[in-house]
């Protein structure tokens, strides 16, 4: 911002940028590593010098929304001196700015006379899917491009651009004049909303979550703890020492109707909005795991808000796996389209629930919000507004958030209430083993080899607790009356020898002490101590 600010590139700034925590219901700005680990807060605001916000990125131990509120107040006071600050540096190297190009109004004057009445057929016919609409779109596109590249002596690229912006304006002035959408919902209203759970019964859960024209696969699987995220960059660097939970999402091609490599290396988006799912479900998971649990979703269909889809389908599956979650999460998009004077000041506004993925292209914002009923666990604003958005706003955009979250739970309940409470056939069992110390060896095996014949066996990892203590992890309760077997059979041929009273016999010296050595009559026997006062003393 403060390079921005010295430079001759015109821009709305300058602009400055807080992390906010919470600890004890006190806000802290720019708390330390150490503070954010006691935080119920993660937010990170940018704001310009009208006290506008300009991107919102947050996570929260189930914040309310009131709370939230007042977070964003205090992050706006925090952002303003610092703004004064890159003023004052900016005033002692003021630079005459670039002059911006705008686009020709007699241009687009006669592309709005061409394809005007086309267009707005295309946006007002609320059969057509997205597929249909973009098709629609782009064939007038291409037949405007064809027909103005022979009269105008004008580039393809700023043509094309000129076509975007005339459409971008119908679009929206549509939403003020007929007061609906391009698909036919009122402002407030949501999508068809469809959920199925336990889909295939040998996963350890499973939900399928479908909202309009975005569908999301999850899946639960449970392993045990040792396969959970530690002693990485990624772990130290966000504060955890140890991950038993993970949310893995895929964004294959065809959930756009397009082709390409499917589950490849993860790009950049699929990371982002994996993140942020991640974020928004990890509030309301248990603290204490008995399981490490990897979620995957796989977003089979999009036009709009996949990442809090998959909050949705996480939630059914993680009650449907039988996870005892805190409360029911779901997540939703709210947009904004707005109208503006020359100063950018927002003269009017719409705020439109669950969005369309062409009214995220289209409008000024796009506001992923998770939660709970009654609170926020996460929220990521993608602001588009040239000015930011004034508080007022925000605040109108999250409780349209807040009404959605209540009426896409209502419908999930319908579906799963609540954490399944039998356990199914298929879910991993968890116990515990003791082993004295003189049988540790014969347990083990040379170099753990009877652990990993187990393991190759029955499918069962046991892992030391203490020294006498093991936790046996098994898929399920057959695998682990196996390998209950096997230890036990391993644990039944080490009998201890019976030693007669009075009897000779040749023992193994295996420590040499001032007072004494320490001998073994067998090789499982704990190691005793002969006095010197009862050595003969003969050689």
């Amino acid at each position: 911002s403060a390079s921005l600010a010295t430079s001759d590139i015109p821009w709305n700034g300058p602009i400055a940028a807080v992390r906010i925590g919470s600890i004890d219901g006190q806000f802290i700005m720019n708390p330390t590593r150490q503070q954010m680990q006691k935080s119920d807060l993660n937010l990170v605001v940018s704001v310009n010098p009208k006290g506008h916000l300009v991107m919102i990125d947050a996570s929260a131990n189930r914040l309310s929304d009131e709370k939230f509120f007042s977070a964003l107040e205090y992050s706006i006071e925090c952002c303003l001196p610092i703004i004064d600050q890159i003023k004052n540096l900016s005033n002692k190297t003021k630079r005459t700015n670039i002059e911006l190009q705008k686009f020709d109004n007699t241009l687009v004057d006669k592309i709005t006379i061409l394809c005007y009445d086309r267009i707005l057929k295309v946006f007002t016919n609320f059969t057509l899917d997205k597929i249909a609409r973009d098709t629609a779109i782009t064939a007038i596109r291409q037949d405007i491009l064809n027909e103005l590249l022979l009269k105008e002596e004008i580039s393809l690229t700023n043509l094309s651009d000129t076509f975007t912006y005339v459409v971008k304006k119908i679009f929206r002035n549509l939403i003020f004049e007929k007061s609906h959408r391009c698909d036919g919902r009122s402002f407030d209203q949501l999508r068809s909303i469809n959920c199925k759970i336990n889909l295939y019964q040998p996963l350890h859960g499973s939900a399928l979550f479908q909202r309009g024209q975005t569908q999301v696969l999850c899946t639960v699987a449970f392993d045990a703890l040792d396969s959970q995220y530690r002693n990485n960059d990624f772990v130290w660097r966000t504060g955890y020492k140890r991950k038993p939970f993970i949310l893995h999402y895929e964004f294959p091609p065809y959930a756009t109707n397009e082709i390409g490599r499917a589950y490849g290396r993860a790009d950049r988006r699929e990371l982002g909005h994996g993140a942020l799912a991640e974020k928004a479900v990890e509030p309301i998971v248990p603290n204490e795991l008995p399981f490490m649990i990897r979620l995957t979703s796989e977003v089979l269909e999009s036009n709009g808000s996949s990442s809090m889809a998959t909050v949705c389908a996480a939630s059914l599956a993680l009650m449907e796996a039988g996870v005892q979650i805190h409360e029911p999460v779901a997540g939703v998009a709210i947009g904004l389209v707005s109208k503006c004077v020359d100063d950018g000041t927002v003269t009017d506004y719409r705020i439109l629930t669950d969005i369309l993925g062409i009214e995220d292209y289209m409008g000024d914002t796009d506001f992923k919000v998770a939660g709970t009923r009654n609170s926020i666990t996460a929220l990521q604003a993608d602001i588009k507004h040239m000015e930011g958005l004034p508080l007022n706003i925000v605040k109108d955009a999250l409780r349209a958030a807040r009404d959605a979250r209540c009426k896409i739970i209502d419908i999930m309940n319908k579906t799963i209430s609540e954490p399944r409470k039998t356990k199914k056939q298929n879910t991993p069992e968890l116990e515990t083993l003791t082993i004295p110390s003189h049988k540790r060896g014969r347990f083990l095996g040379i170099g753990g080899l009877n652990l990993k014949k187990i393991l190759t066996q029955t499918g069962v990892t046991i892992l030391p607790i203490d020294e006498i203590t093991y936790s046996i992890f098994a898929p399920n309760k057959d695998a682990l009356n196996e390998a209950k077997q096997i230890i036990d059979k391993l644990l039944e041929e080490m009998k201890e020898p019976e030693l007669e009273f009075g009897g000779i016999y040749t023992a193994k010296i295996v420590e040499i002490r001032p007072n004494g050595v320490l001998i073994q009559l067998y090789p499982t026997m704990p190691p005793v101590l002969l006095p010197n006062s009862q050595l003969d003393r003969r050689k």
